[in-house]
């Protein structure tokens, strides 16, 4: 009897499971006092200059935990719904890699600490945005656990071009590290990316990591299988492929998505099952847009795995577990849910401001700024979001910058705002002064000083506004009999004609509310 083929598949299931690892942007290192090249004040750092003997595993030399970092980890546990271990402890995981100094790495086994969470996907339409129509999806996070990072291996010299061997540079060896990781729960590349962008976000916003990817603080390993259901009604499950160090969502759901089309054409050739022994590493080719083959994975008894015998265990108590969670800030999902709620802001909006810290806070600033100045909540949120994500993001996206580094404090924008909202300032000369502000010798000048010493301020001449509506609309008969005959949008080609008179004496809003009072009596 022949075996079943590729034709005998009748359908398939997608099956994902992620482990996400985290740079730490503690100042000092996981075991040790060296400097941390996650930590912004050390990047850069020359090759092999932040190591120790602690870092290079040198007789004599014995690690001790970094608090901060233990700290920072059980931050997100929380923020991922999971329990927190009262009592962890460290283990040894060996392997021999020529960027493993000591030939393991401390990390922790049994008794992870945090474990059993979960957090809600939102759903997702056939691009893979947000849609609340859509049901979510619940992801079970098994664990986060810490460890210390490896080494870096460079197979090309720092300047480009070959080298006849291979260059260690120890500086990220002892970098703490979080690994986070989830239950197969995710049935498409979307929902993984989606959730590799909250776990980012989390990350970001509780301060605990930079996560630049470029520089390899959050790194993505997806362990793809796949269900096969066949025609005689069997089904059977590819073996797990694991997919190393991508650092970038377009190679995560590449990897995904390759992975997908091929496992079932993959089983149909080799007929290789899920089972012990199976599971394989595989890198990702960003030129060929293909994973490559890398070796077998081994399985968790393969690293023998004990005790560190010079580490004690962490005990964390009800003090120390109540003032981290008393430290959480508001975290993304709802800050945005909030933003929607309260300003009345979409759900792009709130995400555009939610893309950034630096700009969220920005943004809170301005709308603090904003109230003392006599405009209400909700619309000090609504005006503080128009100007942000448009005079403020294009200014951003045209430097390359956030919008937070562009050289406005959140008190000048405020008084920007609230000008604009007195009607003191139009639209486009609210988008001047904002630019205006971001000049450095402008720095710390009053926005209302500076409006008026650049001609900006709408000086408001009634008798002159009257006139130059009846001039324009004496110019323009046609236009206004339609305005008259109920077609209200033809009213603003007669508000162009007006500004345009008017220059920045005038407000748009002022202008229209005068010709439609003219136009429309009563």
């Amino acid at each position: 009897m022949p075996l079943p083929g590729i034709e005998d598949i009748k359908s398939v299931e997608l099956i994902v499971g992620m482990e996400i690892h985290v740079e730490l942007a503690a100042r000092s290192k996981m075991f040790c006092r060296s400097p941390n090249p996650a930590h912004l004040a050390f990047d850069g750092a020359p090759p092999n200059s932040l190591v120790d003997p602690v870092v290079l595993g040198l007789p004599g030399a014995l690690p001790v935990p970094n608090r901060a970092a233990v700290e920072s980890a059980v931050k997100v546990g929380l923020a991922l719904n999971c329990s927190i271990a009262r009592r962890t402890k460290w283990d040894r995981k060996s392997y021999f890699y020529p960027d493993l100094p000591k030939g393991y790495q401390i990390s922790q086994y049994d008794i992870p600490l945090c474990f059993d969470g979960s957090v809600d996907l939102p759903g997702l339409d056939d691009r893979g945005q947000p849609d609340p129509e859509r049901p979510g999806r619940r992801i079970g996070i098994v664990r986060a656990h810490l460890e210390e990072d490896a080494g870096k291996l460079l197979h090309e010299s720092p300047g480009g071009g070959a080298l006849d061997g291979t260059l260690a540079d120890f500086n990220r060896a002892g970098t703490p590290l979080l690994e986070v990781v989830t239950q197969p729960d995710f049935r498409s590349a979307d929902e993984a990316v989606a959730f590799a962008r909250m776990l980012r976000s989390i990350c970001r916003f509780l301060g605990v990591s930079e996560c630049v990817m470029q520089k390899g603080h959050i790194r993505f390993e997806p362990n793809i299988n796949a269900a096969l259901t066949l025609r005689d009604g069997r089904v059977v499950r590819t073996p797990i492929v694991e997919v190393k160090n991508l650092n970038s969502f377009k190679s995560l759901r590449g990897a995904i998505e390759f992975e997908a089309a091929e496992q079932p054409a993959r089983w149909a050739h080799d007929r290789r099952e899920m089972g012990r022994g199976t599971k394989t590493t595989r890198g990702w080719d960003d030129r060929l847009e293909r994973t490559v083959a890398q070796r077998e994975k081994e399985d968790a008894d393969d690293y023998r795995y004990f005790p560190d015998p010079d580490l004690p265990a962490v005990v964390i108590d009800d003090a120390w577990l109540a003032s981290i969670r008393d430290g959480l800030p508001e975290l993304p999902a709802q800050r945005e849910s909030r933003y929607v709620r309260e300003y009345g802001l979409s759900k792009k909006e709130a995400a555009a401001l939610l893309d950034e810290p630096g700009t969220c806070r920005f943004y809170e600033s301005t709308i603090e700024e904003l109230v003392p100045l006599g405009v209400a909540g909700a619309r000090a949120g609504r005006l503080a979001a128009n100007f942000v994500l448009q005079s403020g993001q294009r200014r951003a996206n045209e430097r390359g910058v956030g919008v937070e580094t562009l050289g406005i404090t959140p008190s000048a924008l405020a008084r920007i705002a609230a000008l604009r909202e007195e009607g003191r300032l139009s639209s486009q000369s609210a988008d001047e002064l904002f630019g205006f502000m971001c000049e450095p010798e402008n720095l710390g000048m009053d926005a209302a000083a500076l409006a008026a010493a650049r001609g900006l301020l709408i000086v408001r001449d009634d008798a002159a506004l009257e006139r130059w509506c009846d001039e324009v609309i004496a110019a323009n008969p046609k236009v206004a009999m339609d305005v008259t005959s109920g077609k209200v949008q033809a009213v603003g080609r007669l508000v162009g004609e007006v500004m345009k008179m008017a220059g920045a004496a005038a407000d748009a809003k002022t202008v229209r509310e005068a010709l439609l009072r003219k136009l429309t009596p009563g």
